[in-house]
């Protein structure tokens, strides 16, 4: 290399050094040209990223997770935000932490201090999957979703990566109590070990009603196998429960008068429920759920689902579908029975006529005394031959004296035989009025219907008018004094005194008479005054009936009829079952009595 060409290349060196010092971008323009880089990169990925739209709620943005450390890492931390679903019936408050229902409003309706109906708030409650991914339990309950609100629609979406993601979808539609619930997991096939995964949905649930306690013994999870009957957990105290007897239909967190359902379309593999009884103030109870949902290990999978959220109106919650209405506690056997294709339908048919709900169970009483009317009169026909025949019965007894119980029985047996007359005439047709009135005591804790309506003084009539208030607690009766209690207390000590004068009742038989009304003084003072009103106007109808059937019946008469069967010659008959058993069992007892005597 010669002179003039090592010149000429030390001089270009020079001029492109300078250049690449003077010439080279700043940092700003740097960054500015990876971010064009990186845009283009994520086009060709088929990967958008474009602005999120300014609404209701603010969305968190997309991250790809996969250049984080864990799963679904760009979710585990973020701002809690909430979204709204609203239509008329109706309010839910979603939150993106878990991407669950944080609240639930059921509109149109009030607590007894006058506040929303609250189903559940709070983080206390918890809704989401638990996921095996990598050996760790991942819960979504804990993730920070994304939330793109819509018409009628929310959708919260987390994302394990670019196209691997979980989606909630909600949709509320107008005038509607049911909440459509779509899980959709795209990619996680890749990810999830396992071939079920699990939904957990836990809630405490608010008070609503006035008595917080008559409430709590109202209030159960719920549940509803395939092909049977719904069944519930304790009432009464903390319960858990496997469910593995088949596949399960939906779940349901019930108190008195309202029911958050899960109904999934395909239904739960199996399970657990829980329930614990709250001791907080305002609260009732907390109920878990722990579902298994079956996972096919496909790239694309959901699971559709209902949420029901209202009220426990029986025609609500029938119409719904799943038999739902089931919840409804009418009774145990025949009692449901009774509630539900009697009772059910005479006082829906009042209802249509738009009167006072006092007005409608003043009614419903009447027409129950009416078609009773027959047994009634049965009844009271054989107290008052019963009564008739005391004077004889007396002197019987005092011939064969109290030693000799057994002897004594036979003897009013062959009275009983010779005039005519059953001695449990007039209880039998009592017993066959009993399961309508015991139906009755399930009946009006639970209709919805009576819930905030008023009569006279009685400012809701399903639950108990508090007239007088102590202040403090008496046992056995409570903080209060239900004045509708006193009344129908009141009449049924008038009514069994009546009766024992009817009966012509002694000794024992005729003071228990009057401890029972006490007794459910005590019971029934906290129980609605519905129940108690209808208690009290049966007492009042009661009255009237007898005093028309004591007009009707002439005592004279019922005399000489027994007197004229007593002189006929009695004839062989064919005894009853119970007859030859009731003297088959009394000779032997006077068999064994003789031979005991004999011993001695």
């Amino acid at each position: 290399m010669d002179r003039n060409t090592f010149t000429g290349l030390f001089l270009i060196m020079i001029v492109l050094a300078g250049s690449f010092y003077f010439f080279k971008p700043s940092e700003a323009e740097i960054k500015k040209e990876r971010e064009r880089i990186a845009a283009d990169s994520a086009k060709k990925a088929g990967v958008v990223n474009t602005p999120t739209p300014v609404a209701a709620v603010a969305a968190t943005p997309v991250v790809d997770s996969a250049a984080l450390k864990g799963p679904f890492g760009a979710n585990i931390s973020g701002t809690v935000q909430t979204s709204v679903l609203e239509n008329e019936n109706l309010k839910l408050v979603l939150s993106n932490k878990g991407g669950k229902i944080l609240s639930v409003e059921v509109k149109g309706e009030k607590t007894y201090n006058g506040k929303p109906v609250i189903l559940f708030d709070g983080d206390q409650n918890k809704f989401g999957l638990n996921l095996n991914i990598s050996g760790k339990i991942v819960s979504t309950n804990d993730l920070y979703f994304t939330a793109t609100p819509g018409n009628g629609i929310v959708t919260m979406r987390a994302n394990y990566s670019a196209n691997q993601y979980i989606e909630y979808i909600y949709d509320l539609k107008p005038k509607s109590s049911q909440v459509g619930f779509n899980i959709n997991l795209n990619g996680l096939n890749q990810v999830i070990q396992n071939n079920t995964i699990a939904l957990n949905w836990e809630a405490t649930l608010l008070e609503q009603e006035k008595s917080g306690k008559k409430e709590r013994e109202h209030s159960a999870p719920y549940y509803k196998y395939a092909d049977k009957n719904p069944d519930h957990l304790s009432i009464a105290k903390d319960e858990k429960e496997e469910l593995a007897a088949g596949k399960i239909e939906w779940i349901s967190f019930k108190q008195q008068f309202f029911s958050a359902a899960l109904i999934p379309k395909n239904g739960f593999e199996k399970g657990d429920l829980e329930v614990k009884v709250s001791t907080e103030p305002g609260k009732i109870k907390w109920y878990g759920a722990n579902m298994v949902l079956p996972f096919n290990q496909l790239a694309a999978q959901s699971y559709a689902m209902v949420f029901y959220f209202g009220t426990n109106k029986f025609d609500t919650l029938k119409a719904q579908g799943y038999e739902l209405e089931k919840q409804v506690d009418m009774g145990y056997w025949p009692l449901k029975y009774i509630n539900r294709f009697i009772v059910l339908p005479v006082f829906k048919f009042l209802e249509s006529f738009n009167w006072n709900y006092g007005v409608i169970i003043l009614l419903l009483t009447i027409a129950l005394k009416v078609a009773m009317s027959p047994l009634t009169y049965k009844s009271y026909l054989s107290m008052a031959k019963m009564r008739i025949l005391k004077p004889e019965m007396d002197v019987i007894k005092a011939k064969v004296g109290d030693d000799n119980p057994t002897l004594l029985q036979q003897e009013y047996l062959k009275l009983y035989k010779q005039v005519g007359v059953n001695p449990l005439g007039g209880c039998l047709p009592m017993l066959l009025q009993l399961p309508f009135v015991m139906a009755f005591f399930f009946f009006f804790p639970n209709l919805f219907e009576l819930r905030g309506e008023t009569f006279l003084w009685m400012k809701d009539l399903s639950t108990y008018d508090d007239f007088i208030k102590f202040g403090f607690t008496i046992p056995f009766i409570g903080d209060h004094l239900s004045l509708m209690c006193v009344l129908m207390t009141i009449s049924t000590l008038i009514y069994t005194y009546f009766n024992n004068q009817i009966s012509g009742a002694t000794g024992q038989m005729k003071y228990i008479g009057y401890i029972m009304p006490i007794i459910f003084l005590g019971v029934l003072n906290s129980y609605p005054s519905g129940l108690n009103y209808y208690y009290f106007l049966a007492n009042m109808l009661t009255f009237a009936q007898q005093f028309l059937i004591k007009s009707m019946v002439d005592d004279e008469k019922i005399h000489r009829t027994l007197q004229e069967n007593k002189a006929k010659p009695v004839e062989k008959k064919k005894k009853s079952g119970f007859s030859a058993k009731l003297e088959d069992y009394m000779r032997q007892q006077q068999q064994t009595a003789a031979q005991q005597k004999k011993n001695k």
